[in-house]
């Protein structure tokens, strides 16, 4: 069925709105230092933005060089050739033969912007095309061996630059038998409010600090759902392009116009300067979200250097609701999340009003050179289901170089790998040379031996593994055993139960057909490894399908981890691996799919019928005994690592499974281990966080946020609410000890949870949240408690049998009483574990909710 059509926003409409003065734009801001210069230029050049720039007769005296004559190119008519509204700065230019400086004296330290133009324009005697040069500020680099080999192209260049000196230099350097040019210069005070020192990292969830240390160059700036606004209807004579070029998904968007006029600021935050109200009096909406695919996402992409880190700021302005509270949506910056169930109203205190927010994103995640924007909605109970956009502004921010174009500083001297790096790469390469060449051998070798219908499966781990033979390593881990036919040897862990049988290789072409050739219908979730789809086997059996991004070292690592732990762990309460598909470069493995989902769809977020405290008892009794089992049942002490609602699993009889072993790492018992800082922000232990040592506690403090959101059923990061809510567990805990818990409990179920009961599992969440792991239980611990809570509710719900209930309160009381808190559960975990392939069972896992 096609998307119905809607009518977008007519041109004329939009040069109506456009159309006011510039002089209804609030010009408040007057730039202390202010060099315009058209180099080259022989008078004055006056712009239609009211901004003149000055001749180079009237800046010589800037000028720092040892050139008896400074060359120039004379006045061309170009304007058949470009149109550019800065056009006149572009007919004339100055020509460096050797090094040549600019000289500012600054009056008011702070951020600058330093704006370049470039056109290589003939010359009688120069090439200008040719010409390669390097261009430098007293500390950092602009451009490296810089050069326009096209005569037709216009290059403007953007910096914003922290000055603190009185003096600032712009020094144009050519390369040895060349020339440097440039057609006009902008040295330009900025707002001091114009970039604030912090802003929200994105990869790993927290506050980034130290923006004043670095240089910035603007790399886009986008007016979404809008024409492009040009430097004289910008309060800081700024250039905003349109946004459909960079609108990856152009069907499910829908332009929002309304008059400039109507776009209010607030008291703090954003102002005129940020952005002036024609980028916040259009916005891009989801169009008709209600007959779209619920997991579509509005998206934006643009390509950048992998290098480098980016400041991303976002503007909004809900210029589409008619009421308060009415809509919410998440942020996603490359599949991460940035803002969960983002409210402007709580933000901004009324419709219409302008909001921004930045972002840093590391060069860590930039993997693919490109910076993906998304918003979605947020698939709460409350609101519509829609998500809007109305401006993005992405800066690149200098390197450990101080440089914009490589990783040579200011002084010449080259801040890259150093030479004992290189040697230890050239003989970790020639390592790697060897390697391979063995490996080549071994493959030739399997080549000639190679098993009857390998090009069946055209996959390199089907037929270089050995027949018959068992090897102490395998394509995904150098520490597991492998099997023949792709398949992983059986593990026994310490109970002496071995897991379920081997993992199946599958064909590609089957899971093809089994997802419909990777259908984006059929996606039922979307993480940092990959997307998860689901399939149907030729049997009718359903899977849930995850297919990795191979273009990330992270995603490979990830693929390797779980592969690893899913072929060695089996257990009730932990999600099942079927198989795998590693061919044709592919990273794909297949689990058992889950009927009822996620927990969390099951709490809150979703229009399902609300769980009993009963059952939700019973859930995280199961993913406690799952967790239990990878911390001390299984051969190797193994930590979780990313523990939250979304990664709790429920089958159609709603029985828990763990699932999501990307992040999981080898912990040994009452052991920590230094590793960076992984997993889900509102569930991430704070000391982990601040001493970046893992631990089984880690886990458990996670868990106790997932007994915290159970019982609250709210997001455990909430942003819009008032700062001291926003982190659930902090402020659950807060309220516990104030004894007003009650006012946060899930009023679906809050009459229903006896007392008892209820004091118990908050006792046992309060525990796991212990600031220091050393004073959190374990998991057998607060699985004993969790037992005990359920026990406390069915004792205090069986009326009838008031004598049964004495005797389960006096055999817990009998318990507790000989200190047995860490109670045996091996006879539980025994029935737990499983040795035979039951994968019937329904799957429906939503990994790492990120980007949807």
């Amino acid at each position: 069925m096609g998307i119905e059509k809607h009518p977008f926003v007519s041109s004329l409409s939009l040069l109506f709105i456009f159309a006011y003065s510039a002089c209804a734009i609030d010009s408040s801001f007057s730039p202390t230092v202010n060099y315009l210069i058209d180099c080259g230029s022989i008078n004055k050049t006056k712009l239609k933005d009211g901004r003149t720039f000055k001749s180079d007769r009237e800046t010589t005296s800037l000028l720092d060089t040892t050139e008896d004559i400074q060359a120039s190119v004379n006045y061309i008519n170009i304007t058949n050739k470009v149109s550019s509204s800065s056009l006149p700065l572009y007919h004339t230019a100055r020509l460096f033969t050797e090094e040549s400086t600019y000289i500012f004296y600054i009056s008011k330290t702070g951020r600058l912007w330093i704006r370049l133009y470039f056109l290589p324009l003939p010359h009688p005697s120069y090439n200008l095309t040719s010409a390669v040069f390097s261009v430098h500020t007293d500390h950092f680099v602009l451009l490296h061996e810089f050069s326009v080999t096209k005569n037709d192209t216009l290059v403007f260049k953007e910096y914003l630059v922290n000055v603190s000196d009185s003096r600032f230099s712009l020094k144009f350097k050519p390369m040895k038998n060349s020339l440097a040019f440039i057609n006009a210069i902008e040295v330009v005070s900025a707002p001091d409010t114009l970039i604030s020192d912090s802003a929200t990292a994105v990869a790993r969830l927290g506050e980034f600090k130290g923006l004043f240390q670095s240089a910035l160059q603007v790399s886009y700036r986008v007016n979404i759902g809008g024409p492009a606004i040009t430097p004289d209807s910008d309060t800081l004579s700024r250039t905003w392009v349109s946004g459909a070029s960079y609108n990856t998904f152009p069907q499910g968007s829908e332009n929002v116009v309304v008059s400039n006029k109507s776009i209010k600021y607030p008291q703090t935050g954003a102002t005129p300067l940020i952005a002036p109200n024609f980028v916040y009096a259009t916005a891009a909406e989801m169009k008709d979200p209600k007959i779209m695919q619920s997991n579509f996402n509005l998206s934006w992409m643009m390509k950048v250097e992998k290098s480098y880190s980016y400041l991303i700021r976002l503007h909004f302005c809900d210029i589409v609701s008619k009421a308060l509270n009415e809509l919410y949506f998440n942020v996603y910056i490359n599949g991460m999340v940035g803002v969960s169930s983002l409210d402007l109203s709580s933000q901004t205190k009324a419709l219409s009003t302008a909001y921004y927010q930045d972002f840093v994103l590391s060069e860590s995640a930039i993997a693919n050179g490109s910076i993906l924007v998304q918003v979605g909605p947020a698939n709460l109970q409350q609101g519509t289901a829609n998500a809007i956009l109305n401006g993005i502004e992405v800066m690149k921010m200098s390197n450990c170089a101080g440089s914009f174009d490589g990783l040579v500083s200011v002084d010449g001297k080259y801040k890259g790998p150093t030479n004992k790096a290189i040697k230890i790469a050239a003989v970790c390469g020639l390592g790697l040379a060897v390697m391979g060449m063995l490996l080549l051998a071994v493959t030739i070798i399997r080549w000639h031996k190679r098993p009857q219908g390998w090009e069946k499966r055209k996959t390199i781990s089907s037929w270089i593994i050995p027949i018959n033979s068992t090897c102490k390593t395998s394509l995904f881990s150098m520490k597991s055993s492998c099997r023949s036919s792709s398949t992983f040897s059986s593990h026994k862990s310490r109970n002496g139960h071995s897991p379920r049988g081997p993992a199946r290789f599958f064909p590609f072409g089957e899971l093809q057909q089994a997802t419909h050739n990777f259908d984006e219908r059929g996606v039922i979730g979307v993480g940092g490894f990959g997307k998860v789809y689901l399939g149907t086997l030729e049997d009718g059996k359903k899977v849930a399908i995850k297919r990795g991004n191979g273009s990330t070292e992270q995603g490979i690592n990830e693929f390797r981890t779980e592969l690893n732990m899913l072929s060695q762990l089996r257990h009730r309460h932990l999600v099942s691996l079927i198989g795998f598909c590693d061919e044709n470069s592919e990273m794909i493995i297949v689990y058992e799919y889950m009927a009822n989902g996620p927990f969390r769809s099951h709490i809150y977020g979703s229009n399902l019928p609300p769980l009993s405290w009963k059952q939700r008892l019973e859930i995280c009794i199961g993913a406690a005994r799952g967790l239990h089992y990878l911390h001390t049942g299984a051969a190797q002490s193994i930590t979780h690592r990313d523990v939250k609602t979304t990664n709790i699993l429920l089958d159609e009889n709603y029985v828990a499974k763990v699932s999501d072993f990307g992040l999981s790492k080898v912990v040994p018992e009452k052991a920590q281990v230094s590793t960076a800082v992984k997993g889900s922000f509102g569930y991430l232990d704070p000391e982990y966080f601040r001493s970046q040592q893992l631990t089984q506690k880690s886990d458990v403090y996670s868990f106790g946020v997932v007994l915290i959101e159970v019982l609250c059923a709210r997001p455990v990061i909430f942003p819009t609410l008032p700062r001291e809510q926003v982190n659930l567990a902090d402020w659950a805990i807060q309220q516990h000890r104030r004894g007003m818990l009650h006012k946060l409990i899930d009023p679906r179920i809050v009459d229903t949870i006896s007392a008892e009961s209820l004091k118990k599992y908050v006792e046992a969440a309060d525990k796991c949240l212990a600031d220091h792991g050393v004073d959190r239980p374990n998991m057998g611990d607060v699985l004993w408690h969790l037992e005990y809570a359920l026990q406390l509710h069915e004792a205090a719900s069986q009326i009838n049998e008031p004598e049964d209930q004495s005797v389960n309160l006096i055999a817990f009381q009998h318990t507790k009483e000989n200190d047995s808190i860490e109670a045996d559960h091996s006879g539980a975990q025994a029935s737990d574990v499983s040795d035979t392939t039951d994968v019937d069972s329904a799957f429906s896992q939503v990994v790492n909710m990120h980007g949807r």
